[in-house]
């Protein structure tokens, strides 16, 4: 029986102690340490703005990267289709110019194919003079 006596000592002894401590968590604290306290929340505060900044900054700059790169790529291949239907526009005309020189006979038939190749030629050569020039 005593023991249990000692049991309920000791519990009490326990509450009093965690009821003290708990009240010892609502005390307020000196104006110099919450002063204190505040400077290094706001500076905290400051630096995570600053970083996020920084990193916004970056992404802002990566973005604008990856739009400069996607619209040269498209310029390129805004290019490149352009010359394909430059000559492939010659190349058919060529074909049908070869067709009506079938009509004629001799030196005639010869010169008109010569002149439907150098058609030829000088379409391809402005073709390719345009792809160059692009950017």
């Amino acid at each position: 029986m005593q023991s249990i006596v000692e049991m309920k000592g000791l519990l009490l002894v326990a509450i009093l102690a965690t009821a003290g401590t708990l009240v010892a968590c609502n005390k307020a604290e000196s104006p110099n340490k919450t002063a204190n306290d505040v400077a290094q929340a706001e500076q905290s505060a400051a630096k995570d703005a600053a970083q996020a900044r920084r990193e916004e900054s970056k992404n802002v700059a990566d973005a604008q990267q990856d739009v400069a790169k996607a619209e040269e790529k498209a310029e390129k291949q805004d290019a490149d289709s352009a010359y394909n239907v430059a000559v492939t526009k010659a190349e058919g005309d060529h074909k049908v110019a070869v067709e009506k020189c079938e009509a004629l006979r001799g030196k005639q038939q010869q010169a008109c194919k010569d002149e439907a190749d150098a058609a030829l030629k000088m379409a391809k050569a402005e073709a390719e003079a345009h792809k160059a020039a692009a950017p």
